[in-house]
């Protein structure tokens, strides 16, 4: 099945996400982050989460929860602060997002998930099945083809990346996070 067959059935069924886990378009995407250290993962998330959180401060100049969230997961992941903080922020942009018009609401939805990839890297794909439905809902179903296979593209490039700045980089770590 063609991914665009996935989408469209989520449309009908109204879902809020229009990519699942298993998508053929992640497919490549799954099997790298399978074969990544945790802490290459992290670093990864967190440069998508900027991201994200870039394209908010653009559209929501006001809104501050998903920088305060993304600096403070960041903070945990150093072993700064422990998780009960990090996760109120986590889950008080996830709160934010259900407030914010449905574009809006994926890339808040998506950087939380690439956030909360420091708690376990199972929240990995979260980040592109929400940004990826953002940009389904920018370009719309009919031409949103182009712009959603390049940035899945980008996905895998930008986790090889961090794969070798991670071996490379001298990067402050949580214990927790050190034992990978």
């Amino acid at each position: 099945m063609d991914w665009m067959d996935e989408v469209r059935q989520k449309i009908r069924r109204k879902n809020q996400v229009l990519f699942g886990k298993d998508s053929p378009l992640l497919a490549e995407l799954s099997a790298l982050l399978a074969e990544q250290n945790r802490r290459a993962v992290v670093l990864w998330a967190f440069s998508l989460a900027e991201e994200a959180v870039a394209q908010l401060r653009e559209r929501l100049p006001e809104e501050e929860q998903p920088a305060a969230m993304l600096a403070a997961c960041r903070l945990w992941a150093a072993g700064t602060i422990k998780m009960p903080a990090a996760k109120r922020e986590i889950l008080a942009c996830h709160a934010l997002a259900k407030s914010l018009p449905p574009e809006e609401a994926a890339l808040c939805h998506a950087a939380a998930q690439a956030c909360s990839t420091v708690h376990t890297p199972g929240h990995a794909l979260g980040f592109p099945l929400y940004e990826l439905t953002a940009l389904v809902l920018r370009y719309g179903p009919e031409s949103c083809r182009e712009p959603v296979e390049k940035r899945a593209a980008e996905y895998c490039g930008r986790l090889i990346f961090w794969q070798k700045e991670e071996q490379e980089g001298n990067f402050r770590w949580a214990e927790f996070l050190r034992r990978d």
